[in-house]
């Protein structure tokens, strides 16, 4: 579906054509491609094979029946084509024009547009898929209320992340600190994915929301997942094998409902941690993994030797430089950067705390 809503985003030469058969206040019924299943089920009509452009595809539309162009909507090949797909598929549309565009695209793999005079709207149809084009105006105040949404959930995550690292500096985490992360990160993506919606169908009218989505998610997904991963309860078998576990733990909260996302209860079973109402504010430690990736110049590799080494963060900043270089990859000089660098991001959220 969102091929065939790139081909009608607006500034395409398709969506131009289909915007002049509405102001002409007429109907039309369009199937992209001219393979042989399409043929299959062509009656009638006629053979033109000529070059695409809007202004023919509008003046075809005066004629009865469907017009067949290319797949990749070079040319136009038929018109006035009687269409005859299997009166069997099943078909939830009422207009003979929707029911035969919606039968159409459920036994052929292809898209197929139908211009509603009446309505005065696009529809799209691709396999079992119907979407609506939605007006210009429309979809710029969607994405415009998207944004501010997505700006204030990006504020709230930022904080809540903030937050977490001073917390953890001074072990004294809690589960409604991690889930508010976790809650305000997924919220983000959320919106984000609801933008990206919005942008196939805006084209290249929604190149400059998309350079803003893009800012306002940079960062959120690698932050969730490595929150999942210092918090996520794993027994030792699981340990062996963390990033599948963490994997579907992010993919599970992806699934879960809006309702069940502002659920702190619900989100800490997802990452299984303490969920009772009243264990809501117990103590967690963290195993250091998101300030560990803070420091430059450190591999994913050596950064889960340490952990395994010394479990959690509270014990990695406590450990002397001659106790990290027995860290396999670690050396001395890297020893030294992991020292120092817990201590600066240790000082920085003191001062942060306490300003």
């Amino acid at each position: 579906m969102n091929e065939a809503l790139t081909m009608v985003a607006p500034g395409t030469p398709l969506r131009d054509g289909l915007d002049r058969i509405l102001r002409a206040k007429r109907g039309g019924l369009v199937v992209v491609g001219d393979g042989p299943d399409v043929l299959s089920i062509c009656s009638g009509g006629f053979l033109l094979d000529s070059e695409f452009s809007p202004q023919r595809l509008s003046e075809l539309a005066k004629m009865d029946g469907a017009i067949i162009v290319a797949a990749d909507g070079s040319r136009i090949a038929r018109a006035n084509v009687h269409l005859m797909p299997d009166s069997s598929i099943a078909t939830t549309e009422t207009g003979t024009r929707h029911r035969t565009a919606e039968r159409v695209a459920r036994s052929i793999d292809v898209p197929v547009l139908s211009v509603s005079a009446a309505m005065s709207v696009i529809a799209v149809y691709r396999n079992d898929s119907k979407h609506t084009i939605q007006p210009i105006g429309w979809l710029h105040d969607r994405t415009d209320q998207a944004l501010a949404t997505m700006q204030r959930f990006r504020t709230r995550f930022d904080v809540a992340l903030g937050n977490l690292s001073i917390l953890e500096v001074e072990d004294t985490v809690s589960v409604g600190d991690v889930v508010a992360v976790i809650q305000a990160a997924e919220m983000v993506l959320r919106i984000a994915e609801e933008v990206d919606g919005y942008l196939v169908e805006l084209g290249e009218d929604g190149r400059l929301v998309g350079l803003q989505s893009g800012e306002l998610m940079d960062g959120v997904a690698a932050a969730l997942s490595l929150v999942v991963r210092d918090y996520c309860v794993m027994t030792p078998k699981e340990g062996a094998d963390r990033t599948s576990i963490v994997d579907t733990v992010v993919d599970l909260l992806a699934s879960l409902p809006s309702d069940e996302l502002r659920d702190p209860v619900r989100v800490a079973s997802v990452l299984r941690l303490p969920g009772a109402l009243d264990e809501v504010e117990s103590g967690l430690e963290p195993r250091g993994y998101r300030l560990l990736h803070r420091l430059p110049r450190f591999s994913d590799t050596i950064i889960e030797r340490i952990v395994d080494r010394f479990v959690n963060l509270q014990q990695i900043m406590r450990a002397s430089i001659a106790e990290l270089e027995q860290v396999e990859g670690v050396g001395q000089t890297r020893a030294r950067s992991v020292k120092d660098g817990l201590s600066r991001l240790a000082e920085a959220s003191i001062f942060e705390r306490y300003q």
